[in-house]
Formats: structure tokens, C-alpha cells, sequence
């Protein structure tokens, strides 16, 4: 499946765009699940002395299959195809790491 064929799939269990604070509710579950993410990380790191290969990978598969969700339809939510969203995002990086600014912060290095 590409990128664009999943965002079309993956709107068809979204709530209409003019439902009143869409891209808000939208915004927040982005946070909500990446947090979910990030909680569980956490408790491998508390509990299980940072043992990443302790991660049950069928969960993490998807909570990370519900933030691409999010991602999905809020690019869709201003007319961006998730393919563009991808391929900026993998130019962008490419560019860093031919100046050799992969590792710096800041957006625009």
C-alpha cells in the first residue's frame, strides 16, 4: 500500500473536516497517541532498566499505526497527499545530512 492509498482508507473512519473543532480534536489525538507512545517508553525505561528489546512490537505497532492515523488526516485536512508529506520530510532530511547538520537543532539548519 502507498502512502496516498492509506490516507484515502484511513479517511473513511475520519469525521467530516467542517465538524465543529475538528482539527482540534484531531490535534489532540495526535498528542494523545504519541504520548501513549512515549508513556510506554517510559515504563520500560522505570521498570525494565531501558531493555528496549522488552517492547511487546505488536503494541507498539499500533500505537504507532494510530499516530499515522492523525498524521493522515490532518494532512488531509489541508489538502497535503501523505506521500508529499513523506517525501519533504525524507528530502529534508537528506539535504541535513549532506551539510553535515543532522545532529544540530533548530528547523532551518
Amino acid at each position: 500500500m502507498n502512502l496516498n492509498d492509506y490516507q484515502v482508507a484511513a479517511l473513511r473512519t475520519a469525521a467530516p473536516r467542517d465538524k465543529h473543532n475538528e482539527l482540534f480534536h484531531l490535534l489532540l489525538g495526535l498528542v494523545g497517541e504519541t504520548g501513549e507512545i512515549a508513556e510506554k517508553a517510559k515504563k520500560i525505561v522505570r521498570d525494565k532498566d531501558s531493555d528496549f528489546s522488552q517492547w511487546d512490537l505488536e503494541d507498539l505497532t499500533k500505537e504507532l499505526g494510530d499516530t499515522l492515523w492523525y498524521v493522515a488526516v490532518i494532512a488531509d485536512y489541508f489538502d497535503v497527499p501523505l506521500e508529499d508529506v513523506a517525501q519533504l520530510n525524507l528530502a529534508k532530511l537528506a539535504d541535513r545530512q549532506q551539510r553535515a547538520v543532522l545532529g544540530g537543532s533548530g528547523d532551518n539548519r
